[in-house]
Order: structure tokens, then sequence, then C-alpha cells
């Protein structure tokens, strides 16, 4: 069993912050298990490493003998979650939160142990609340405390509408602490107001208050933008094991640390030991990332899959090999008036490019190659004789072969 000092130290691994940090050691002191919770609004169906994160934080929790409560915030939802927004966020349907929820539980369970996990619904409470209910809930809270988050406050100060629903979001969140008594709360880093009304909120109901636990936007493959599926530079949970080892790959060197922190397996004091050799060149960059790229592959996966994700990546960057397992296009070239395959809509259409938009960029920037050929700029309609049996590469990673008429 770790001592308090011992477990303070792996939950302090990769987080932003801890609201107070001294409480957090208090409750450990005690012995008994903590009640570690996560809300999440199923807004999308799919989630990627950054989403992954404060999961990742909260299996921590579970390796450390703790409880966890995984809220799906299927009421919160319905006001939406107003956090960095400079517009009321569209509001989605019962329907369409459903079906992300369960999308969102099954891959949230790629992390989680499911047999030390509580799940719970937050419209079990919140649909039920009456107007009394609810009306006691928001006495609470002044609307001066609310406006002191900086997305109302700025939408306000400048002129940008606020829906008085987009209130009811903090208060809902925070009562979610309340129902299931939680001890700590985690968060990305502009949720740490939502965290904080609900520590505020179990004083006022004289509860012992919940601990703060915020943790960092985890940077795309670019290494500087949010890893978002806008941006391009995501790695999915239900990615391929090659193409998931190859985006690790792809991450900057610089990266590498905040990544095993915030999104591998690997033992805390291994990291700590990893990040002292690397700043003293004890150890070679591409040696680390790919046990990194192994992790995280063998995480999602297994060992088996994540050395054959390893040896799939030597062959095809070593050797400039095809792989041996690329897919094979069964569709029908679409030709235009021309007779001719306008290759923007033909690489949207096979998934290589999310959008005729994106395929052009690639294109334009020799990114899209016909057996190894790179299209010309600004060449976007092809002979679809010059495509019977050609194998497309689109960026380093992407390979799409088309079968002979």
């Amino acid at each position: 069993m770790l001592s308090p000092e011992e477990q303070l130290h792996i939950i302090r691994s990769g987080a932003a912050q801890i609201v107070p940090e001294q409480a957090l050691l208090d409750k450990l002191k005690r012995g008994t298990p903590l009640n570690a919770k996560l809300g999440v609004d199923p807004t999308a169906p799919d989630i990627h490493l950054g989403h992954a994160v404060p999961l990742r934080k909260l299996r921590q929790f579970q390796d450390l003998g703790h409880e966890v409560t995984l809220i799906i915030g299927d009421g919160t939802a319905l006001i939406g979650d107003p956090s960095g927004r400079n517009s009321t966020r569209p509001q989605l349907t019962r329907d369409e939160i459903a079906a992300n929820a369960q999308t969102y539980v099954d891959q949230a369970f790629k992390v989680l142990d499911p047999e030390k996990t509580t799940l719970r619904y937050n419209s079990e409470w919140i649909l039920d609340l009456d107007m009394e209910g609810l009306l006691k809930l928001l006495s609470n809270f002044t609307v001066a405390r609310i406006l002191e988050r900086d997305d109302f406050h700025n939408r306000y100060t400048s002129g940008q509408p606020i829906s008085l629903h987009e209130f009811l979001y903090p208060v809902m969140q925070a009562y979610d602490s309340v129902v299931i008594k939680a001890d700590v709360e985690l968060g990305g880093t502009d949720q740490l107001f939502n965290l904080l009304a609900g520590r505020e909120l179990m004083e006022k109901l004289g509860m012992e208050p919940q601990v703060c636990l915020t943790l960092p936007l985890l940077e795309g493959t670019d290494g500087v933008r949010k890893m978002s599926k806008s941006y391009g530079n995501y790695i999915g949970l239900t990615d391929e094991p090659n193409d998931m080892f190859g985006k690790v790959m792809s991450i900057p060197d610089n990266m590498m640390v905040k990544y095993f922190r915030l999104a591998s397996t690997v033992d805390v004091d291994e990291i700590d030991a990893i990040e002292a050799d690397l700043a003293e060149d004890k150890l070679h960059p591409n040696k680390v990332k790919r046990s990194l790229a192994r992790n995280i592959v063998g995480a999602y996966y297994d060992e088996a899959s994540a050395v054959a994700a390893e040896e799939a990546f030597d062959k095809l960057f070593k050797s400039h090999e095809v792989p041996d397992d690329i897919p094979v296009f069964d569709g029908e070239l679409i030709l235009n008036d021309d007779g001719q395959v306008y290759m923007a809509a033909f690489l949207n259409q096979a998934g290589l490019a999310a959008s005729a938009g994106e395929a052009r960029r690639l294109i334009d920037g020799g990114g899209v190659k016909i057996d190894d050929v790179a299209m010309e700029p600004k060449s976007y309609n092809v002979d679809p004789q010059i495509l019977q049996g050609a194998v497309i590469k689109v960026g380093k990673r992407k390979f799409l072969k088309i079968p002979k008429a």
C-alpha cells in the first residue's frame, strides 16, 4: 500500500492544478477509498487521446485503490456546456445524446476498469428536479458569481448574447457532485470554474467539499494546437494500430514527456526517469518515442498489435515498401463531363480525406501520389486509365489500391 505522499506524487503527475492540494493529502491520509468523479457531456460520438486524458487520471485513482464515478451528462448536455464558447452552444436532441453516450461509454471502458467504475447518468436527478428544488439550488449562486466566469464575462462585456439557460450549467454540474458525494472532481483547465462551483455548493449544503483537479489540454500531432478532429491532428481511440503507432511517432520530440504523463500507462517514477535522461541526452528521442507508441497502442489493443504496428512502421519508413494489407477500393470511379476522375471528390469518397477541400490542399502540397508519383498542384482531374490497378498514397500512412476494371 502506497503512502499518502506517494499517492499524491502519482496523482500530481501531469495535473495542472489541485485545489487545494493539502485537502487532497488530508483525504488520502484517512486511508479510506476516495470517490473520484468525472462528468462528461456526450456531445460527440468519438473520443481521442485528448478526451482520454482525464480518463487516464481516473484509472490512476482506480489503480491506487480508490473509487471512480463516471457521470454521463445526458441531463447537462440538454443545456450545453458554455465553457470556452463565444456563442450559445446548439442544443442536442435526446436521441442524439443517447447515441453519443453509448459510443462514449464503450470507448471510455478502453481506459477504465468497468468492475471498479460506477456509471451514472445525471438525467436521473436533474430531470427529476421540480420547480421548488431548482429554485433552492439556484439560490446558492448569484449572478455576479456566475459572471466571474471568463467566457460569460467576455460575452457580457462585448455585448454577445448569453441565454438564461446557460447559467444553469455550472449549477447542475455542481449538483452532480452533491448527489454522488464526490471527494475529488476531475476536468480540463477550462472546467475549473465549474469544479469550484461544485466545491462551493457542497460547502453551502454542509458537506465536506470536493478537491478540484484540473488537467491540461493535450496538443495534437502538430504539437501546437489542441488535439481536435477539426484540425486533423488527433489520435482516435478507435484508430487502427498501425495508424495509431504512426501518428504517435509523428509528434514533436518536445511533446513526448507530456504524452507519457497524460496518455500512457507508464509508471510515474519511470516517466520521471525518462524525462531526466532526455534532458541529459542519455536517451535517443527516437527510441523513447517508439516505446511511447508501443505503450499507447498496447493500451488500446494488446502487446502483439503494438509489435506488429512497429514492424509495419519500419517496413513503410525504413524500407519504403507498400504495406501488404492496404485496403482495396470497392466502389465505382465517377467520371465528370470530360470523362476524368475529379480526385478531390474521389479522395473524400474513399475516406482518404475529410473533405474535398482538404483533398485539394493535400494535392497542392504534394501529399497525394499515384503509383509513387506525386500529383501536380492544381491538377485535380485524372484519366481513369491511369488509376486502373494503381496504388494511391495520401500523406505518409494512408494507402488505397484501385483494382483493374
